[in-house]
């Protein structure tokens, strides 16, 4: 016998109650549910009856297609209800068609949703120089809480800056301008097929610009909006210049920010050895004379190995290489393979900012 058979049978005798507690058992056994006739087990819940004034699921579509239609999808449920009722139509009351929408989870925005355009990621590749210039303009903090704006075009071949600006203002005119002197001192010709990549800023869209560039036959290049990444070597090269030693928290004015950026990029293009361009200055590649120089590290390593080759375990050392193409964005199959956390210098070169 079970414990509730047992607690009723003692219940007979001391009362039923009394038994259940004294045996640990909740009271709600003392009255079970009534079962149905030839039911086993827990009693089914019994089908809940549709109300007698509900709507009729046709109904229902009905009202949800109108509440979406191009005519109403941008109006509110209380306008849509005033319409109907000033063209003699009643559907359902407002609170009925909220609950319509909010049953098939439309409790929101009903038209289509704006959608932003997929900017295609770009891919440039340079084997020489005056292939592709990348571009991007800084602050530069002045006194009195000022700001001068800093225009740096670099080649993304040989890093060196073939053009710079530091101006009062942002603007595409200025923009422009400097593109303009820059392609004229660099002798860029119209059969040259430069490309100009840059963000999307507006100084870089302009229309003063772009009209430029249609003018000299020289092809805009834009990165994805919010994707740093898509223009490296500018972003690497301003990095170079404010963890520089000498790089002043302040800039006492306009002409003292012009001095100082003279002379960094005197440094930057004529002394500085750039890791990712065998180690080499920007202006040694740019002007063609990489191998010439390589050629010349070449021999001063095969004196120095020929003199001492114990001091070498690895054989016969070789210079830097330089790179055969730079790119941003590369094609996957190009992209570094790291072994650890390091990878091989060839692997490196020509595809990564320093």
């Amino acid at each position: 016998m079970g414990s509730v058979g047992a607690a009723r049978e003692l219940g007979k005798t001391v009362g039923r109650v009394k038994a259940f507690r004294c045996l640990g058992l909740p009271l709600s056994l003392l009255y079970p549910r009534a079962k149905p006739e030839g039911t086993i087990g827990d009693t089914p819940t019994p089908k809940r009856r549709k109300h007698p004034r509900a709507l009729m699921p046709e109904e229902e579509e009905a009202i949800l297609a109108e509440l979406n239609s191009e005519r109403f999808q941008d109006k509110s449920v209380g306008q849509v209800y005033a319409t109907q009722l000033d063209e003699g139509r009643y559907l359902a009351s407002r609170s009925t068609q909220y609950r319509i929408l909010r049953k098939n989870s439309l409790i929101r925005e009903r038209r289509l949703q704006l959608r932003h355009p997929v900017y295609p990621e770009p891919k440039l590749k340079a084997t020489q120089p005056n292939q592709v210039w990348t571009w991007d303009i800084t602050k530069l903090r002045g006194p009195r809480g000022e700001w001068y704006y800093l225009y740096v075009i670099i080649d993304l071949y040989s890093r060196y800056v073939v053009g710079w600006m530091v101006a009062a203002v942002e603007s595409g005119e200025l923009a422009a301008r400097l593109v303009s002197e820059t392609c004229q001192r660099e002798g860029i010709q119209e059969e040259s097929l430069l490309i100009i990549h840059a963000d999307r800023g507006t100084s870089m869209k302009s229309k003063t610009l772009l009209d430029l560039l249609a003018d000299l036959k020289i092809q805009p290049s834009f990165s994805r909006p919010r994707v740093s990444n898509d223009n490296p070597y500018s972003e690497a090269q301003f990095k170079t210049m404010k963890y520089r030693p000498d790089y002043p928290t302040c800039f006492g004015s306009l002409v003292d920010a012009r001095m100082w950026a003279q002379g960094f990029f005197e440094w930057y293009n004529y002394r500085h050895y750039h890791s990712t361009i065998g180690w080499m200055r920007p202006a040694v590649v740019h002007r063609g004379m990489g191998e010439k120089v390589r050629t010349f590290r070449k021999g001063v390593l095969q004196a120095a190995f020929q003199l001492h080759p114990e001091r070498f375990v690895k054989g016969e050392p070789q210079p830097s290489k330089l790179p055969t193409c730079v790119w941003i964005n590369p094609p996957e199959e190009m992209a570094p393979v790291k072994i650890g956390n390091e990878a091989s210098e060839q692997e490196l070169t020509g595809l990564h900012a320093h």
